[in-house]
């Protein structure tokens, strides 16, 4: 069975239709890569997925479960789902180790002392085991976005959502977050990511989705997408990057 399937999915502004019609299924451990110019519906897709847009038709299921139904608690489908933005939306007031720990303790009732522990093995793991006492602004960006992301998985989420995780960054600090998504895809996590890393997306991705003007206009996997792209828009996107010297 799919981790996400989306059905026919549109969203609509004022009367702009952002997304129209998306059909899209992300199977275990797949990393699902957005790409397209910046307007084109890739973080209102992530948003609608994360339920914090309703949308206007079609239907999204989350383990075969439709997480669209009016009737969803949609606090409980959070549960189950990590979402990191492109702000880090940290708690600035905090220390590290409260932002990581509050959510398990807070939503998923998990015990402070097990929440702690588990919250000092994920710092451990991605490098930041002497900041959990630190605050957010004694940390370079870089380390505030591994924080995100660490309190995201806190949660032990089925699916990671990610946002352009990297676009607040300065060059030098973006290395170290795509280190941290390279192994949660080498550890199995379920992923889709919106990203203008494209070499990165190439290396990380196990499909590649094109989206231009609300429409998902083509996907497969990243050496098809990114070498022999069937749709012009696709080629005319793709051109536009290498130019820019983002590939």
């Amino acid at each position: 069975m799919s981790v996400l399937t989306i059905e026919g999915v549109w969203k609509h502004f004022r009367g702009n239709s952002v997304l129209r019609g998306i059909d899209l299924e992300v199977a275990p451990h797949e990393v699902v890569s957005l790409i397209g110019a910046s307007g084109s519906g890739k973080s209102t897709l992530l948003r609608c997925i994360n339920l914090l847009e309703t949308v206007d038709d079609g239907a999204i299921y989350l383990d075969g479960d439709e997480i669209t139904d009016p009737r969803v608690d949609a606090d409980q489908v959070r549960k189950r789902l990590g979402m990191v933005f492109q702000a880090f939306n940290l708690f600035p007031h905090m220390t590290v180790l409260d932002n990581v720990t509050l959510a398990p303790r807070q939503v998923h009732g998990v015990a402070k002392a097990q929440a702690e522990e588990q919250a000092h093995e994920l710092l451990k793991r991605f490098g930041l085991a002497d900041k959990a006492r630190a605050y957010p602004d004694q940390l370079s960006g870089g380390q505030q976005q591994r924080v995100a992301i660490i309190r995201a998985l806190a949660t032990q989420p089925r699916l990671m959502l990610l946002d352009e995780v990297t676009s607040a960054l300065d060059p030098q600090l973006v290395v170290e977050v795509l280190g941290i998504i390279r192994e949660l895809k080498e550890s199995g996590m379920t992923m889709i990511l919106t990203t203008h890393e494209m070499s990165f997306c190439w290396d990380i991705s196990d499909t590649v989705c094109f989206l231009d003007g609300g429409v998902l206009l083509e996907k497969g996997p990243p050496e098809k997408i990114f070498s022999e792209p069937e749709h012009p828009r696709t080629r005319e996107f793709l051109r536009s990057v290498l130019e820019s010297g983002r590939f």
